[in-house]
């Protein structure tokens, strides 16, 4: 690791302290820059959301993904965890921190809203983020990218019913263009501008070529992160100082359901005997959130102004300071695999 990457910590630390205070201080650009989406799709993220994850998307061989088979095990835990554990147990931990716990220091009449944002948030695990936290933890790329897409198309389908069943109602209103407009963007895209650069870069200069474009691009995917980081701390830097103790409750049942289905996941594989390259990403991809289409959903049913559309931005805001440090536990227990 370069010493840029050695200090990540540190490097995050400071973007989300820049970009909340950027925010404050010049409200108004970044409002324009909040502004520019499409089906609530912010264009300036999603760019930086292709510089983060094309450079690990060059390293896939699409030839090799037959053999992703051969992890039943991990992809069999990975969709447990993200539709028989996660949204449930996001839903347990809404009703004891915020229903009841924090209930005396919350708006009352938000209580029901902030425990519907994090059912949202529960039932719309990881796509295009997982990528990046994959790369970080030395994970297999072709069992991460057949997961995604597995799991995007369980998505389509289980999304609604679930969000229907936890929050009781009849007919959710799902932003179809929400989820389709970010699996294009994020996952089909990416795929097919990272397979055409391989294969140019592959026919030209074969496998040195490529090596060296990868080892050229690896900084480009950490700064596209940090700059994701600024981009939504300063998005979101009014609701944090206004509202700081409301955010900070909310912070803590979605960093418990992280932590929580990252171990149920990564200790399940292995037990299983999975590989470590393997448990990585397959506890990751669980522990992550879709937070567009959360964000999105949230807003669809309760307004942007509701504790819903609040408890999806919160988040947003814990997702990359709560994955790195998963990203190092997975690093620190490499062992752990290696002497099993």
């Amino acid at each position: 690791m370069s010493t840029f990457e050695r200090y990540l910590s540190a490097w995050v630390a400071l973007c989300i302290v820049a970009g909340i205070a950027l925010g404050w201080m010049f409200p108004g650009p970044f409002q324009v820059i909040g502004k520019a989406e499409i089906a609530k799709v912010n264009i300036p993220v999603a760019v930086l959301v292709w510089l983060m994850i094309i450079p690990m998307l060059l390293r896939i061989d699409m030839g090799a993904l037959g053999g992703v088979a051969r992890h039943w095990r991990g992809i069999s835990i990975t969709l447990a965890a993200n539709w028989l554990v996660k949204p449930f147990s996001m839903a347990l931990l809404g009703w004891v921190f915020i229903g009841w716990l924090f209930r005396p220091y919350l708006p009352a009449g938000q209580i029901d809203s902030y425990i519907a944002g994090l059912i949202l948030l529960g039932a719309a695990p990881c796509t295009a983020m997982v990528f990046v936290w994959s790369s970080l933890s030395k994970g297999e790329p072709h069992f991460t990218l057949s997961q995604v897409a597995l799991n995007d198309v369980i998505m389509v389908i289980a999304f609604a019913p679930i969000v229907g069943l936890l929050l009781g109602l009849s007919a959710i209103i799902v932003p179809w263009d929400t989820l389709l407009l970010s699996v294009v963007l994020y996952i089909v895209v990416s795929v097919v501008i990272a397979q055409a650069v391989r294969t140019r870069t592959l026919r030209r200069g074969g496998q040195a070529a490529l090596d060296a474009l990868l080892t050229r691009l690896q900084p480009v995917s950490i700064v596209a992160l940090l700059a994701t980081l600024v981009l939504l701390f300063a998005f979101q830097g009014d609701q944090i100082l206004q509202q700081p103790l409301i955010i900070l409750m909310l912070a803590v049942p979605i960093t418990l359901q992280a932590y929580f289905i990252f171990g149920f996941a990564y200790l399940l594989n292995w037990k299983s005997g999975e590989a470590h390259a393997i448990a990585g990403p397959s506890a990751l991809i669980g522990a992550s959130n879709f937070f567009e289409l959360a964000v999105a959903t949230a807003i669809s049913l309760f307004g942007f102004n509701s504790g819903a559309a609040l408890a999806t931005v919160v988040g947003v805001l814990v997702e990359v300071p709560v994955m790195l440090s998963l990203v190092a536990i997975i690093n620190g227990t490499r062992g752990w695999f290696e002497e099993r």
